[in-house]
């Protein structure tokens, strides 16, 4: 099998856990992971608690941007997304069940306390709060440029406050009657 981001590169068996296998490129550090395997070690492995030192801010910036081939298949794998707050995407192909990992895509997932939970990142609910998390990001950041920083945090204080307020209407008519 060859390395779909170098595409020249033969893959080679390796581990990016104990016990978890991957067929792994020396070129890019990415990584073939068979969710076969890893669900089986998911059920073998219970999820370890961060420590307050581990590295939190892992930002991986060797993303694949482009649609990457199935290294097994040869089709097209589909990208996910796998945070609003990073710009990481994991290739999924959906015929062989096989998952490509970018250079230090594994270790950006542990700090996320994702490493048990990669199928989730896969399904519609989870990439659709993505796309709202990423959506909400953007209002707000164009609402600080418009009115400053300070404004903006009441601005966010105030909707919050009103997201499940009982008389909301009422408020909002008024505020809007100015």
């Amino acid at each position: 099998m060859k390395c779909p981001k170098c595409r020249t590169t033969d893959l080679k068996p390796t581990n990016i856990e104990d016990g978890l296998p991957v067929m792994g490129c020396p070129g890019c550090d990415g990584a073939s992971l068979s969710l076969l395997y890893y669900r089986d070690w998911a059920e073998r492995n219970e999820p370890v608690e961060q420590s307050d030192s581990f590295d939190a801010d892992v930002t991986v910036e060797n993303d694949a941007k482009t649609a990457l081939s199935c290294p097994k298949c040869s089709k097209l794998m589909t990208k996910y997304s796998v945070s609003s707050e990073h710009k990481n995407r994991i290739d999924l192909c959906g015929f062989c069940d096989e998952a490509w990992l970018d250079g230090s895509e594994w270790t950006l997932l542990k700090s996320l306390e994702l490493a048990h939970k990669l199928p989730k990142v896969f399904t519609d609910q989870w990439q659709r709060k993505v796309r709202d998390e990423k959506m909400e990001s953007k209002k707000v950041d164009r609402l600080k440029r418009l009115v400053g920083e300070s404004d903006t945090a009441k601005a966010v204080e105030v909707r919050d406050w009103l997201k499940n307020h009982e008389r909301k209407m009422a408020i909002v008519q008024f505020i809007g009657s100015e």
